[in-house]
């Protein structure tokens, strides 16, 4: 979901572009890694040479249309290749990808948590820490093995639902809770956690998709990741981190001038980077009978 924090990289000027793409088939592969040393990346980060790829799993084809369903699902247009959505909905599409709330809790699911394993919770002088953004989500605690482990068992269960549904790629969210853990957790927490999500996903057939946290790129990548779900990644000057490690990347934009000014950039064959595909969305993420929703993309 749209956070409202998100600062970071360095990006173009550009201006608008309009919509459809032609829908190319589905192609197989998997992640060339690239060397990644900062920030710190755990022993597991192993790197690989770039024709060895890591998992075996299915990737849309680069540049793709998509769509961002995570507001409430509806019918994807004909065009589209990929759609996100929620894990507790069904999957659509050519190319289907599951959302999991991996390094915090789910709303609905808070409440159980604190009650039944509040260990697994990180906690600050005795209370829950909240991420000041959704107050209804408190952050995983992963600062040993054990609870990392424990953790990723839990979520892990999300990842195995995704695949028993039929999905074919898993984004899990909230990398970067680190940075509100008021200190308590670190980067190299939040990259071993990783990669035990990655190995999840990748037992079933899932491909793995990294989710913002730009300055992670290069280390989540180094730990089999296979694709990124980017949010504003033009408006704050991040997409260029992303496609210089990742095959394929796929954003939303909420802001309508940061949106036209990267489609506009997508439509010039000398700025054109066929790894990107990029949407406008509402920030809701409404489904198209709402009278509020925004759903458009831009084409080449």
């Amino acid at each position: 979901m749209p956070r409202p924090d998100s600062p970071s990289g360095q990006r173009l000027p550009r201006t608008a572009v309009a919509v459809a793409v032609v829908c190319v088939p589905l192609v197989a592969c998997g992640p060339s890694h690239a060397p990644g040393t900062t920030p710190p990346t755990p022993a597991s980060a192993r790197t690989q040479p770039p024709d060895v790829p890591s998992s075996d799993v299915r990737l849309p084809p680069a540049g793709a249309p998509f769509e961002y369903q995570l507001g409430g699902a509806d019918e994807p247009d004909a065009g589209s290749v990929a759609v996100a959505r929620d894990s507790t909905e069904r999957p659509a599409g050519p190319y289907a990808i599951c959302y999991v709330n991996g390094f915090q809790t789910q709303p609905g699911d808070t409440a159980a948590v604190l009650r039944d394993e509040p260990e697994l919770v990180l906690h600050d002088d005795g209370e829950p820490v909240v991420d000041a953004g959704w107050p209804d989500e408190v952050l995983y605690d992963l600062s040993t093995p054990d609870l990392r482990a424990r953790v990723s068992e839990r979520v892990g269960a999300s990842i195995d639902a995704c695949a028993a549904s039929g999905f074919d790629a898993v984004e899990v969210d909230n990398l970067d809770s680190f940075t509100r853990s008021r200190g308590l957790l670190t980067p190299d927490d939040a990259l071993t956690f990783t990669a035990l999500l990655v190995e999840r996903a990748h037992a079933h057939g899932l491909a793995y998709a990294q989710k913002n946290t730009p300055d992670l790129a290069e280390a989540v990548r180094a730990l089999g990741a296979d694709l990124v779900v980017s949010e504003s990644c033009a408006q704050w000057d991040e997409c260029g981190a992303y496609t210089a490690v990742y095959p394929v990347v796929l954003d939303i934009e909420y802001e309508r001038a940061p949106f036209e000014h990267l489609c506009a950039a997508q439509s010039d064959p000398g700025t054109h980077d066929p790894r990107l595909s990029v949407i406008l969305r509402d920030h809701d993420l409404a489904p198209r009978t709402d009278p509020a929703a925004v759903h458009e993309t831009c084409s080449r």
